[in-house]
């Protein structure tokens, strides 16, 4: 005979690969049934109707009650919860119905570093979804806001294809490489362009902040629109003690102005968290590097802010076929010479802790 509790404490364990709390947890399992003969048979209540990880559960679930002893054959099914299961299940996991920007603030865990840099086309985007990864290979938890409402494209860095879950009032990240992922490009079609004035702006960055259930993760990246407009302005409101992470390129007029995303950062009280060079060098098939760039303008930016340059990352042809084809470099080489530079940086990252500190609330005129 199967131990039956064994079974609905192996299922029970499972966790809902959105949500990440168990099912036992979320109280999603409706029924199960042993026969003699081993047959587990179990009705698993949704979030949602055709929840788009319907597929992954059955997997895991099956898997899971295959591991108890005895048991022959395993049939998933699934419902869907009611309308005031959905809210209170959305209240309990978000720990209330807060309207507040709690994420990065007093008392949560989470380090909010945005990646940011005065001008466009230095890799902000590549440096934020490598990074992300690195951290997430160190067993970190980890979360992307693509700012970039204009030119989003975190998602096809990362091979994210498919939008966020809508449960209730709450949008849940898709994940994938271990990293959670929220952009505009999943709200605008192909053919559209976004065409909002501050207001606007400000309201989308708060419903990225507020809305989406990201459960308190030990870092979340924010990859910057260029400048030092709106955007910057309203997130230095809402996560006062983010730390910036500066972005430039070796040549010298790129390091001139990303010097400004640094300024900015000063201005409203973000700690800097350090300065990475992109596109350092290139390593011929001779093992020569060549600074195709120019040289020296991320250390120069370093030591004009005072803070440390804490990582430089080669040009690799990885880096710009990963961005394509939604493979980061990490993923596509991992012992390539542009991951261990990620490496590198998530190490030097992790050590870098932000400073306590009281942080006055930002006055916008």
């Amino acid at each position: 005979m199967v131990d039956v509790e064994a079974v609905r404490s192996a299922i029970g364990a499972v966790e809902d690969p959105e949500i990440h709390r168990s099912l036992a947890d979320l109280g999603m399992i409706r029924s199960l049934e042993v026969s003699p003969q081993g047959a587990v048979s179990t009705l698993i209540a949704l979030t949602i109707p055709g929840c788009p990880l319907k597929d992954k559960l059955t997997r895991d679930i099956t898997e899971a009650a295959r591991g108890v002893v005895g048991v022959t054959s395993v049939a998933v099914e699934f419902t869907h919860m009611t309308d005031e299961e959905r809210g209170a299940l959305v209240t309990d996991i978000r720990g209330g119905a807060t309207r507040e920007v709690t994420i990065g603030g007093p008392g949560s865990r989470t380090r909010v570093i945005a990646v940011s840099s005065g001008k466009g086309g230095v890799g902000k985007s590549s440096i934020t979804a490598n990074l992300a990864v690195a951290l997430a290979r160190l067993g970190r938890t980890v979360g992307v806001i693509d700012a970039d409402v204009w030119g989003f494209s975190i998602p096809r860095m990362l091979g994210s294809d498919r939008p966020p879950t809508v449960v209730g009032e709450t949008l849940m990240p898709p994940e994938i490489h271990g990293v959670r992922v929220m952009s505009m490009d999943y709200f605008v079609r192909p053919d559209q362009a976004v065409i909002w004035r501050g207001p606007m702006l400000h309201k989308a960055m708060e419903q990225f902040l507020v809305d989406v259930y990201w459960d308190d993760p030990d870092y979340l990246l924010i990859d910057m629109p260029p400048g030092t407009g709106d955007i910057a302005l309203s997130l230095a409101q809402f996560l006062p003690r983010a730390q910036a992470l500066i972005v430039t390129t070796p040549q010298p007029t790129a390091q001139r102005v990303a010097k400004r995303a640094g300024l900015m950062a000063r201005k409203v009280n973000q700690e800097i968290l350090g300065v990475v060079e992109n596109m350092s060098w290139f390593t011929g098939d001779d093992g020569k590097r060549y600074p195709i760039f120019g040289q020296g303008g991320g250390q120069e930016l370093a030591d004009e802010l005072e803070v440390p340059l804490l990582g430089q990352i080669p040009l690799v042809p990885a880096m710009r076929e990963g961005a394509d084809v939604g493979i980061p470099a990490m993923i596509a080489d991992p012992n390539g010479e542009a991951s261990r530079a990620f490496e590198a940086l998530a190490s030097e990252t992790e050590a870098r802790k932000p400073r306590v500190r009281a942080h006055p609330q930002l006055v916008v005129r």
